[in-house]
């Protein structure tokens, strides 16, 4: 789209959501407009829905609009710039006071019926690497366009420029873990970067720690956010204790001198036999469990996008991106959203009367082919139920193929997170060569497809629910996302 649709689109979503004094704030992940807001009851799903370019919608802690990766990245400003252009004058905001304290109610009723110390703490660690994706990424497309012109001979004088590239953000990875983790936990950002930024100095390796040299990097992004987490702690207690006078100059010197010597004396080591004991588990869950492991992790992936756990998995797959270059588990966790797709093109052909749920699929079908899985599940399986089971067969079979093939000694990984589905092709990286890298992927995700649809063909329905929804009666109702209240954010599968 141009950047007069990226507008046209944001101009669109905007009344539909209650207008500029119903925003409380913006942000955006890689597909979703994250839409904070005063006022629930202003907003119009069905219009929203309606709107091109919008994929779905789902409702968390923030309304959270889908637009798809890329698109999300330009409509996200444009909305922005209108809510700015709308605000009202403080007279007339005061005037909506009543509305806020509704909205705030509505909003926090919502949060309420997900908000565990658990889930939350999830979420928050969701946010300090989510923000690192796109780095991810590019410079994963890069260390694969690099490997194979190492591997072809070809461009030999450009093949050490892309690999700086590429490794240059892995290299410094751990320095913004730590500036996030101490934004997103209420500490200054710079201190946790700074402490962090202690792990990756190369003059680390002239000290002891429990009798062993010290690594450059050792303990990774593990022990980068337990550098900043710590480094929060310090200075909360520091601001609390120094004189104001002297706080400026105090709290910062305290913060970095006791994290980085707990950093240097504890935490690295820690981290580092916890990031060697993460990898050496991931291959050899791999290596000996092979197809019953694929089976168990491509089955409850989307399971575990529903209860919000997933998000426990990011910094595993960064700490497998740090110390091999590319994650074991992302391709098997993908095959979810091939059963997925091949549950949602099982359910267009049992329900060809009703033209409301095979619209929704033609116009999330593309989306979910390049590991979006967003509008398929909250707009058709998981609405249905049965669909969504029958999609997590899918994903348990593609990854038991997966698996199986890791046994059998063709293990690959993806160098970055974020994509999965066709998107992944780029990403993939393995010991065995791209063409049987790429062909044994590639059956995992035919393999999804294929279970997933037959198992949603012959278990995906009862025969009540084909006279109910096979109706174009059942089109003026169209079975609604009534799952994503409950719903969390899904790595895109």
């Amino acid at each position: 789209m141009s950047p007069d649709e990226h507008r046209a689109t944001a101009a669109a979503i905007l009344p539909l959501v209650g207008g500029p004094d119903n925003i409380e704030s913006v942000a955006h992940c890689m597909t979703r407009l994250r839409i904070g807001l005063r006022d629930r009851s202003l907003v119009d799903d069905a219009a929203l829905r309606a709107v091109p370019g919008v994929l779905g919608v789902v409702e968390d802690d923030t309304y959270q609009v889908v637009l798809g990766p890329g698109a999300v990245a330009r409509v996200t400003p444009a909305f922005e710039a209108l809510v700015e252009e709308g605000r009202t004058t403080p007279h007339q905001a005061v005037s909506a006071g009543d509305l806020a304290e509704r909205g705030a109610a509505l909003k926090e009723a919502r949060k309420a019926r997900n908000a565990t110390p658990f889930k939350l703490f999830l979420r928050r660690l969701a946010n300090v690497f989510v923000p690192l994706i796109p780095a991810l990424i590019g410079c994963g497309v890069i260390a694969g366009l690099n490997g194979l012109l190492t591997n072809l001979g070809w461009a030999p004088a450009v093949v050490p420029a892309l690999a700086a590239i590429a490794s240059g953000f892995m290299s410094l990875i751990a320095v913004f873990v730590g500036f996030n983790t101490a934004k997103e936990f209420g500490g200054t950002p710079v201190l946790g970067g700074a402490v962090a930024s202690v792990i990756v100095f190369p003059g680390v390796a002239k000290i002891d720690a429990f009798g062993e040299h010290l690594s450059p990097g050792q303990g990774g992004v593990l022990g980068a956010l337990a550098a900043a987490l710590l480094a929060v702690r310090v200075e909360r207690w520091c601001r609390r204790r120094v004189p104001g006078t002297l706080d400026v100059l105090v709290t910062p010197t305290l913060t970095v001198l006791v994290t980085g010597l707990v950093t240097l004396y504890c935490l690295m080591f820690l981290a580092g036999e916890a990031a060697a004991a993460i990898g050496a588990f991931a291959n050899w869950l791999l290596a000996a469990g092979g197809a019953v492991a694929g089976l168990v992790l491509g089955g409850l992936f989307l399971p575990l996008v529903m209860l919000g756990l997933h998000q426990a998995l990011i910094p595993i797959h960064t700490t497998l991106i740090e110390q091999s270059g590319h994650t074991v588990l992302l391709p098997i966790l993908a095959m979810a959203g091939a059963g997925q797709v091949g549950a949602a093109l099982a359910v267009y052909c049992r329900l060809p009367r009703n033209g409301s749920v095979r619209s929704t699929i033609k116009s999330a079908l593309p989306a979910g082919l390049l590991g979006v899985g967003e509008p398929l599940i909250y707009g058709v399986s998981l609405p249905l139920g049965r669909p969504f089971v029958t999609a997590c067969a899918g994903g348990a079979a593609g990854g038991a193929f997966v698996g199986l093939c890791n046994q059998l000694g063709v293990a690959f990984g993806s160098t970055a997170i974020g994509p999965s589905g066709w998107a992944l092709f780029p990403l993939l990286d393995g010991t065995a060569g791209l063409g049987v890298t790429v062909a044994v992927y590639a059956g995992g995700l035919l393999t999804g497809y294929l279970v997933g649809f037959a198992a949603t063909w012959f278990f995906g329905f009862t025969k009540q629910m084909l006279a109910d929804l096979d109706t174009d009666a059942g089109a003026a109702a169209p079975p609604g996302p009534a799952g994503p209240a409950e719903a969390k954010e899904p790595v895109p599968a």
